[in-house]
């Protein structure tokens, strides 16, 4: 540690250090300033495209309330393109593809739920997006391909979605009549604790099939 002795010294002392750090501090100062402010305006944004998004899935509710399907269909379109770092986009893009189950439309509710899939942000949505996704495949008779959707999410993130996984296995084995893959995969979702009001009820009726004589 320098030691001035007089008050001369410690002015000289001081010139020579801001001529040699002065621009240095100050573009310091700024980007920091510029970080922060910068960051703040993020937040806002982010809780002002949150606070939109909310109000418009409120109409989105409604229209649905009052079976206004077309209104509905252009406000969750809406929410999902507008609004995508929003759980608000996922919300609607499930609620879209419900509709268009609804409808009929199968192969727009898929199209719809793969999106979902590869943008929810939430591991959660997405299991619950990627689940729907299989279903509407079941619907649409595509059993094989149903099954590597599911073949292609590891048993570990599956989490506590790993019964309803299992129970939809064996609903595609059970379209493609391989009964005792079926069966094992009924045996594992309900080893899981998973609950499912027709689970015993699919395990029973294989059961049956199982147990009764083929006719000559």
């Amino acid at each position: 540690m320098e030691i001035y002795e007089t008050e001369e010294e410690r002015l000289a002392a001081a010139k020579r250090w801001w001529t040699e750090n002065g621009q240095s501090t100050i573009t310091g100062v700024v980007i920091g300033i510029a970080l922060i402010l910068g960051w703040n305006f993020w937040q806002n944004y982010k809780q002002d495209q949150a606070l939109q998004a909310s109000v418009q899935y409120e109409s989105l509710l409604v229209a649905i309330k009052e079976e206004k399907t077309e209104s509905a269909e252009k406000i969750a379109q809406l929410i999902r393109d507008q609004f995508k770092g929003t759980p608000y986009a996922t919300f609607s893009g499930l609620t879209l593809a419900k509709i268009k189950v609804e409808q009929g439309q199968l192969d727009e509710a898929k199209s719809v739920l793969q999106s979902v899939v590869s943008s929810a942000d939430d591991e959660n949505l997405a299991h619950v997006a990627r689940l729907n996704l299989v279903r509407v495949m079941l619907a649409k008779g595509e059993n094989e391909p149903g099954l590597q959707v599911i073949a292609d999410v590891t048993a570990k993130s599956m989490g506590s979605f790993s019964g309803s996984y299992d129970e939809l296995k064996g609903d595609l084995y059970v379209a493609l009549d391989r009964l005792d893959e079926a069966r094992a995969a009924y045996q594992s979702a309900l080893r899981s604790g998973h609950k499912s009001p027709l689970l015993g009820f699919k395990l029973d009726d294989l059961t049956e099939a199982a147990i009764v004589p083929s006719q000559p």
